[in-house]
């Protein structure tokens, strides 16, 4: 059974948000917000929580996780960054972008595409998030929320308890969501690709 934290989305509880870091430093899966859709989110390091979002998602081998980081400075820990890259990222974070980079060797090698190696970087621009982020201290892995089969994501944080409250450690409802995940946009190389339209304006990287 899982947990159920209601968190603000605009002043997150300190409190509530120290609990559910624990949860994910104790090897846990938690749903979460972001400023796109609710997403599946484990600790970088937990090898079964990292298996346990693969298998909720029913994903391949070949499918880009997504480090969720705090800034600018944090992404250059784990994806390789050139000039051109970095003005592109800066112009565009935090934001409702996933960007698909060439990974360092601080990312396993197992959460890498394997290849072409990559990993997916993600900056949102939620408060609740940042929070998460903040007091954890180093990026979340994560997995957009939708579930093999469903052609929509979970809105309804009530309806995501109903539906995982087996299969996940803590649900955080911090509001609604809308219906389009980010958009997803591969920087491993130069010109950009589109890989998914979605909440963020891919205008600036349609060259």
């Amino acid at each position: 059974m899982s947990q159920y934290f209601q968190i603000h989305p605009v002043d997150p509880q300190p409190r509530l948000v120290r609990q559910a870091v624990r949860i994910l430093r104790d090897g846990g899966v938690i749903v979460y917000p972001t400023d796109s859709i609710y997403a599946l989110g484990c600790a970088l390091e937990e090898k079964n929580a990292v298996e346990r979002i693969q298998w909720l998602r029913q994903t391949d081998k070949g499918h880009n996780l997504t480090l969720v980081c705090r800034d600018l400075s944090e992404i250059g820990t784990y994806a390789r960054v050139d000039n051109s890259v970095f003005r592109l990222l800066k112009a565009h974070t935090p934001g409702p972008y996933t960007f698909i980079l060439k990974a360092t060797g601080e990312v396993p090698r197992r959460l890498q595409n394997p290849k072409r190696k990559t990993i997916g970087i993600r900056v949102p621009d939620n408060a609740i998030v940042r929070a998460l982020l903040e007091e954890h201290g180093e990026p979340i892995l994560s997995s957009t929320l939708i579930l093999p089969g469903d052609e929509l994501p979970f809105t309804d944080p009530e309806d995501i308890r109903e539906r995982l409250e087996h299969h996940v450690d803590l649900v955080v409802d911090g509001g609604n969501c809308g219906l389009e995940p980010s958009t997803v946009v591969d920087l491993s190389e130069l010109p950009p690709r589109i890989l998914r339209h979605g909440r963020g304006d891919p205008a600036p990287f349609e060259l």
